[in-house]
């Protein structure tokens, strides 16, 4: 009877075995039941939306202002290769957004496509350039050239931006407009030498959760 008993639920056991063998070999997560992960192009409206600012929107903005900077006279024709420096852009805007996002992607447009017509200066990096330059002066490191010859450039022009935005609310809805405006300032004269602004509204049920 016992070795009946034993044959019976020897494959039970052999099931159970496996499985919680097999789940202590698994490190990965799996997704909850519903909506998988989607993948997407970061200028594509995906079906999580709201009124809020999105990265479509992000990319959209961002194309034009690289475009339109390429295109100033004072950039196009400039002789010698023109110097710029980012200022924060200014949030006024309901949503809480990284809002510098917007020039870095200005930045890395420029210094990807435009082929050296223009040049951005690390400014937030100054504190680690003249660490290093002391460093030089006193010796500690080698320098390919004259040490105490200070070699950081002054600033041609001012990169900054605003976001102003306008909301509604209603029973029916939300709706949000949004005003991403840009200007590039002459550092000798403060000359506004440029400036262009894009304008996205959006209307929907669902608001922005910013993380």
């Amino acid at each position: 009877m016992k070795l009946n008993l034993r044959k019976q639920f020897a494959p039970i056991l052999l099931t159970i075995t496996s499985g919680l063998l097999a789940g202590c070999a698994w490190t990965g997560v799996k997704n909850p039941s519903g909506v998988p992960v989607t993948e997407m192009r970061a200028d594509e409206a995906g079906f999580v939306r709201s009124t809020g600012i999105e990265s479509q929107d992000l990319v959209s903005v961002t194309d034009k202002m690289a475009r339109s900077i390429l295109n100033t006279p004072e950039i196009a024709r400039a002789q010698g290769t023109p110097r710029i420096v980012l200022e924060p852009v200014v949030n006024e805007t309901r949503f809480p957004i990284n809002k510098d996002i917007f020039l870095t992607r200005i930045r890395t447009q420029l210094n990807t496509k435009a082929h050296n017509r223009v040049r951005f200066l690390a400014r937030e990096q100054m504190a680690a350039l003249e660490r290093e330059q002391a460093l030089k002066q006193s010796g500690q490191v080698t320098s390919s050239s004259d040490p105490n010859v200070v070699e950081f450039k002054g600033a041609d022009f001012f990169l900054t931006g605003k976001l102003q935005g306008l909301t509604t609310r209603s029973s029916a809805g939300t709706s949000d407009y949004v005003l991403y405006s840009f200007q590039l300032i002459d550092a000798r004269t403060s000359d506004i030498i440029w400036e262009d602004a894009a304008e996205i509204k959006k209307q929907g049920l669902e608001d922005a959760a910013y993380r």
